[in-house]
């Protein structure tokens, strides 16, 4: 049998006290209890950009931050690597990987990207792909992955080629149509799509994707390689990695799985690929696979990687664990924006099947969202005067595309709502009396 790497986590040494036992599992007030360092009286629906973190998770995270500070020599030599390989197996087995050599904990989705696309850009430095072969994205991405593609593929003469989807959105198969069309417009004059880019859950607008025909499509095409960037999905969609097929898949632990900032896990299928991709803060352990470079990047905080089973520990005192927190989060950002569309006369942005744990809301179009300032200059309005933390989203349309209507113009403006355990029906009623309130007295977006 090969011999494992005891830095990969075979070692015997303890490296965290035993879970406890909770009698009954968690009540109403408990949940508030452990979420009462949110601001009082915010109506906090945005779960989806930051994440929450209970208060008995921050306490594990401050354990953890103090058993450094005591003796840091003996937590970096004892400690450490067997603490981030107890959080990294108890990510696979809750998305089905085969083994914990195929995840990696790292800061963001942001770092996951740079990994994945740094290897595709010395791919296209050292001649192995032709200049102008192209890696296929969503164009809705993430701004920060149209970045890292910018960094590290088109100034080493890659191209991109960017899939626009349709929104609002009715069904899975709009989707898939608009993405088999860009991968014939990818793959003209001889080109090559060296790698695809999809979003398991797009941010802005939030829908979820089929992403396991997706990837099937470019199993079928011949597309080399799939990074699916899923950094709502873990704690707020059932993952399956290996049911998906991607050669990537990353997912933030801190949006939806109730890890303090920032912590991700990334995904890699093992393959020769797999082996070449790195860090891109090299560090003492360069070279000795990407768990183990991850693991140590220098000194620095690493206690949200720590605290996954503290986070487990916190899923698991409700009744059904995660499976019952992902249904009703889903079920209460449905009921919660269908009741917001109706009071306010327009639509959700997609059928509940398209969503998670967040929902597309349509805006009153007397409210003239006509631009991206002002949805800012709404979202801020909103904190500022009412409490009400929601991001908005501007829909621009192509040439000669009609949007949806209400009954007194075209929508052009979406709110995201989120839905988590902390969460009560009165923070989406504040919501809904807010713009309730604005477009009665007459007001428009430019004049907030």
């Amino acid at each position: 049998m090969e011999h494992e790497d005891p830095r990969n986590g075979e070692s015997t040494h303890p490296c965290s006290k035993k879970p406890k036992i909770y009698s009954k599992f968690i009540s109403e007030p408990e949940i508030r209890d452990e979420f009462s360092h949110h601001q009082p009286r915010v109506a906090r629906i945005n779960n989806g950009s930051f994440g929450s973190c209970p208060g008995s998770v921050l306490e594990a995270q401050r354990q953890w931050q103090l058993q450094f500070l005591r003796q840091p020599d003996a937590f970096y030599f004892n400690t450490l690597r067997n603490g981030i390989t107890a959080s990294r197996k108890i990510i696979k087995d809750l998305i089905n990987a085969d083994h914990v050599d195929e995840v990696s904990l790292v800061d963001n989705v942001t770092t996951a990207a740079a990994i994945v696309l740094q290897q595709i850009g010395h791919s296209f430095a050292e001649g192995k792909f032709q200049k102008n072969d192209t890696v296929l994205m969503l164009y809705c991405a993430f701004q920060a992955v149209k970045k890292s593609i910018q960094a590290y593929v088109t100034r080493a003469g890659g191209s991109v080629i960017e899939v626009r989807l349709p929104f609002p959105v009715n069904s899975e198969e709009e989707i898939i149509s608009e993405f088999k069309k860009s991968i014939e417009k990818g793959k003209s004059n001889g080109r090559k799509i060296r790698l695809a880019i999809i979003d398991h859950i797009t941010s802005m607008p939030s829908v979820v994707i089929p992403v396991k025909e997706l990837v099937g499509i470019c199993r079928a095409e011949g597309i080399e390689q799939v990074f699916v960037d899923a950094a709502h999905a873990i704690g707020s969609v059932k993952i399956d990695v290996k049911e998906v097929g991607a050669d990537f898949y990353v997912s933030n632990l801190h949006k939806w799985f109730f890890c303090p900032p920032s912590v991700a896990f990334l995904y890699c299928k093992k393959s020769n690929v797999s082996s070449d991709v790195h860090h891109p803060v090299v560090s003492h352990e360069y070279g000795n696979g990407l768990p183990i470079e991850s693991a140590w990047i220098g000194t620095r905080d690493y206690s949200s990687q720590l605290v996954v089973p503290a986070v487990l520990e916190f899923v698991n005192r409700f009744e059904g664990g995660i499976d019952w927190i992902m249904k009703r989060n889903h079920d209460e950002v449905v009921k919660m924006g269908k009741m917001l569309a109706e009071s306010w006369g327009t639509n959700p942005g997609s059928p509940p099947k398209m969503c998670a744990a967040m929902m597309m809301v349509g805006l009153p179009s007397r409210l003239c969202l006509n631009s991206e300032e002002d949805a800012v200059r709404l979202r801020s309005h909103l904190r500022d005067c009412y409490e009400v933390e929601v991001p908005i989203f501007y829909q621009v349309l192509k040439d000669g595309e009609e949007g949806v209507r209400d009954k007194d113009g075209f929508i052009a403006g979406y709110a995201r709502i989120s839905h988590q355990v902390y969460n009560t029906l009165e923070d989406y009623e504040k919501f809904r009396d807010a713009i309730n309130r604005l477009v009665e007295d007459g007001k428009t977006c430019k004049m907030l």
